[in-house]
């Protein structure tokens, strides 16, 4: 759950958004009115539609103003038999309708058929559709057809000391396999690109003492004169898995393993060291470290195994703080190695199970076959041991492994190291005790073998929240010459309710220059410094906490520099990655607009005119452009004095009149510091429940949710669940008096956190306001989750075991009272345990509460995706919602079969 957090970034998001699929086919346009009128009628009312859509000014200001269109066939019903004088009145009337019809369909081709009741502010030429255009369909969604194409640029420094290079790898358009390009050809023609290129691959395979290696990573040396490939790769968790490693020689185009003593041996990691000369690697959770005039390997710890690992993080460390699977760190000149060192003997065992696949690929013995294999997962739920994890060090030159004490450190079951950062020979450690409410940051001196903690801050006293895992602190080194007396580095720290970027120097100075203030925050900065110029390139919501803007700030000059890269004056929701010397990026535009990226010169780079397009999703702008979207309406509600963002998707030709009542679902995730209201380009299950079933879809990011300030997030502290439920249920009342809602059918879903929270909201609800939830993969109770995650949120159950209680899915009564709920679970889950939803199936049992579907997908971890498992997901929650809005479930209460009437 972590990556729904910090990491999105993307974990949970994913499988709640973004994975959203399924199988349905274009449908007719099924707004309501067309049972009531003819197709020629249908005409007219496009043809309204076109004259609206050239009087309305605010159409992409989202004041959409259904027009009244009059139901054209009311009136026959109101006919009588009528003399022949009558008849002939009635027929002159129907011509001349006829005639009007005529004219108003040549009229509505003449037109621009932009429609102004499909307007959304994704892109401006993204409907052009007319009354039986195509819908957004389950299985584009499924498909990937909606998925914006991007390219991820990997910037490579050079040993030359030039700017904007890059790796290219795959040999499209007659290149070579690998390739280093300078960045300001790439607009060029192909072979002017070769030029400046250089070769360091020509294929993506070689052989190594007859054995073919297929390429599937590569990694160059700092000098290019090495490249450190990847084959046979076998996944392991999320982040992590292992491989066969080895070295290819670039001026030979040979190769050689890794470790020629071990050639088959399963390697965890690997990395270069600064200097070229060696590789530090992991292998069965030992180290090692291969120099390269050297064909041996050399062991540099022994004692790792099942329990014990070096260098790479276990499962709860690569879920929830690094983020990856590499604990290892070299400095920058290649002496030293940081690594963690972690002990997870005292975490207990979670069984997981596997009936019809394999995770670690061993074949079962003979009689056995029928036998689930179980994987026994060393998962510290909240309250119980984790893993006592230490920062070691590896002399390279000493070939010594070595700890430096540091005074006042956290208590070994009490520390949580979440961040490693060389600042020349010294290191800044950042690290919390367990329940993330006390920060330290300590600096350990590698060659005197010294530390001292220099900053140390208790935000439980501050405002009652939590710090959340970051790993984005930069070091700046002293430049005298550019005003840099001293090495320093930039961190981001609260400031006012805020986070923003604060620039400490020398590195044991606990007071630092802020470089950014006011009522917004920085994500994930820095992005880059550029320590030539003295500027620092930032992400930031400073103007519109749905969007995200890139910026830059002066080292020195601090709060008053910063100026903005992108263009701030139109809504936007942008992401950069920099070259290695900042002097060109590669931007992606992620929306509102049809996404789109480009490499550019920075700023700081004015001499240079690189703006070279790499992505234009041409094929997405013509999908969007034939298609009926919903209308997406940005807005903020207000709930107990909070401003929440919330966006609302209408249904194509919506009709707020009132004449019309649909259907509402609210879609949620609200996970802590987690946003899901933003301003990017997304077609998704949601699109699809409002283009083509014509229900409307809500999304609100309640309180706890990210970007909107530290007050904010952490009134939800120690009580997760209440305050996000309560924004839910106040919001969905609100939209239950809309006079466009049926406020009979209204119904909640969400996946992971968001399908806890529709079981929460539901509980507290109870039928008063939600009638259906659909709950996939749900925590229930949080004594069942991970420390990590869920002690940051919660503290631990032992401090505060009321607070687990209220957050516990427990109320059985009032879930009856919902008409209907459904629940999906994989059943391998190593996440969220598939004994979250069993104690509630116990709980309902006990209660003999009987109104709930439930489906469980057997070897199904956290995503669902075995056996197609993704798709059966999306499809049963499209039936179901389907059934539960026509009133299906409704019938079981009286199972009387319908009386036929005849007559």
């Amino acid at each position: 759950m972590a990556a729904a957090t910090n990491h999105s970034s993307e974990e949970t998001k994913p499988l709640t958004r973004d994975a959203d699929i399924g199988d349905a086919k274009s449908q007719e346009d099924d707004r309501p009115s067309i049972s009531s009128v003819s197709t020629t009628s249908l005409i007219l009312e496009q043809a309204s539609d076109c004259a609206a859509y050239k009087a309305k000014a605010a159409l992409y200001r989202q004041e959409l103003e259904e027009l009244e269109v009059e139901e054209h066939l009311a009136w026959q019903k109101q006919i009588k038999p009528a003399d022949k004088k009558v008849r002939r009145v009635f027929y002159i009337l129907i011509a001349i309708g006829a005639v009007g019809w005529v004219a108003a369909f040549f009229l509505f081709l003449s037109q621009d058929r932009h429609i102004a009741h499909n307007a959304r502010p994704h892109d401006p030429h993204a409907t052009a559709t007319v009354g039986n255009g195509k819908k957004v369909t389950l299985e584009q969604v499924l498909t990937g057809d909606w998925y914006a194409r991007t390219h991820d640029i990997r910037w490579i420094p050079s040993p030359k000391g030039e700017d904007g290079l890059l790796l290219e790898r795959g040999g499209s358009g007659g290149r070579d396999y690998l390739v280093v390009e300078d960045v300001r050809y790439r607009g060029d023609d192909i072979e002017i690109q070769k030029l400046h290129s250089v070769t360091l691959m020509k294929h993506g395979e070689f052989h190594v003492d007859g054995q073919r290696v297929v390429v599937e990573e590569a990694w160059p040396s700092p000098n290019h004169m090495k490249v450190l490939i990847r084959s046979d790769y076998a996944s392991n968790w999320r982040h992590s898995g292992t491989g066969r490693y080895w070295i290819f020689d670039v001026a030979t185009q040979s190769g050689e393993a890794l470790d020629p003593g071990n050639v088959n041996g399963r390697i965890q990691v690997a990395s270069w060291s600064p200097n070229s000369d060696a590789i530090v690697f992991t292998r069965e959770n030992n180290m090692f470290i291969r120099h390269l005039d050297s064909h041996i390997a050399k062991r540099i710890t022994t004692d790792g195994g099942s329990e014990l690992f070096y260098g790479v993080p276990d499962w709860v460390y690569e879920e929830e703080v690094l983020a990856g699977d590499s604990a290892t760190w070299w400095s920058g000149d290649g002496k030293y190695v940081a690594f963690f060192r972690t002990d997870e003997s005292k975490v207990p065992s979670f069984p997981v199970q596997y009936f019809f696949s394999s995770p670690t690929g061993r074949k079962k013995k003979e009689g056995e076959e029928n036998y689930p294999e179980t994987r026994q997962i060393k998962y510290p739920k909240a309250g119980a041991p984790e893993p006592v994890v230490s920062l070691q060090f590896y002399d390279v030159e000493k070939s010594e492994v070595f700890t430096v004490p540091i005074e006042g450190d956290f208590p070994d079951d009490d520390r949580i190291l979440t961040e490693v950062v060389w600042a020349g020979n010294k290191v800044i450690v950042r690290s919390t005790n367990r329940e993330a409410d006390i920060l330290k940051t300590v600096l350990i001196d590698a060659v005197n073998r010294t530390g001292k903690t220099v900053r140390e801050r208790d935000v439980q006293k501050l405002d009652g929240g939590w710090f959340e895992v970051s790993e984005t602190t930069t070091f700046v080194p002293a430049d005298p010459e550019r005003g840099r007396i001293h090495d320093g580095y930039i961190d981001t720290v609260i400031y006012n309710n805020y986070d923003h970027l604060a620039y400490f120097s020398p590195l044991d100075n606990p007071e630092p220059r802020m470089l950014t203030e006011g009522n917004w925050e920085v994500v994930r900065a820095p992005s880059s410094v550029d320590l030539t110029n003295n500027l620092v390139y930032f992400v930031a919501t400073k103007d519109g906490s749905t969007q995200r803007h890139i910026y830059t700030v002066d080292l020195m000059k601090g709060v008053s520099s910063i100026t903005s890269v992108t263009d701030t004056n139109e809504i936007g929701y942008y992401d950069a990655t920099f070259s290695a010397g900042s002097q060109f990026m590669l931007l992606t535009y992620n929306g509102p607009h049809i996404p789109y990226q480009k490499v550019l010169a920075t700023p700081s780079n004015k001499a240079d005119q690189t703006d070279i397009s790499i992505e234009t999703n041409k094929e997405l702008r013509a999908l969007a452009q034939e298609t009926e979207l919903p209308i997406e309406i940005y807005q903020t509600v207000n709930v107990d004095g909070f401003d929440l963002n919330l966006v609302e998707r209408r249904p194509p030709h919506f009709d707020d009149s009132g004449r019309m009542k649909y259907p509402v679902l609210f879609y949620l995730y609200n996970g802590p510091g987690f946003q899901q209201v933003d301003r990017r380009f997304t077609i998704d299950f949601q699109s699809f429940v409002a283009s083509s079933l014509g229900y409307i879809v809500v999304t609100l990011d309640g309180r706890g949710t990210g970007y909107l300030g530290r007050k904010h997030r952490t009134i939800v502290r120690g009580n997760i669940g209440y305050w996000e439920a309560h924004d839910q249920i106040a919001t969905a009342k609100m939209w239950a008096r809309k006079k466009y809602v049926d406020a009979e059918k209204m119904a909640i879903w969400g996946w992971s956190y968001g399908g806890f929270m529709t079981l929460k909201t539901l509980e507290m609800d109870g039928g008063e306001t939600f009638k259906y939830g659909m709950a996939v993969a749900p925590v229930t109770d949080w004594r069942y989750y991970d420390s990590i995650y869920t002690e940051r949120y919660m503290h631990t159950p032992q401090h505060n075991p009321s607070g687990y209680d209220n957050a516990t899915i427990s109320n059985m009564t009032s879930l009856s009272k919902n008409v209907r709920f459904l629940v999906m679970h994989g059943y391998s889950d190593d996440n969220v345990h598939f004994q979250n939803t069993l104690s509630l199936l116990d709980k309902l049992d006990l209660a003999n509460v009987r109104n709930y579907d439930i489906h469980v997908f057997p070897d199904s971890d956290h995503s669902i995706f075995f056996h197609n498992g993704n798709r059966v997901v999306y499809e049963k929650l499209r039936d179901w919602l389907i059934n539960a809005f026509n009133g299906e479930w409704l019938k079981t209460d009286d199972p009387t079969p319908i009386r036929a009437f005849s007559g």
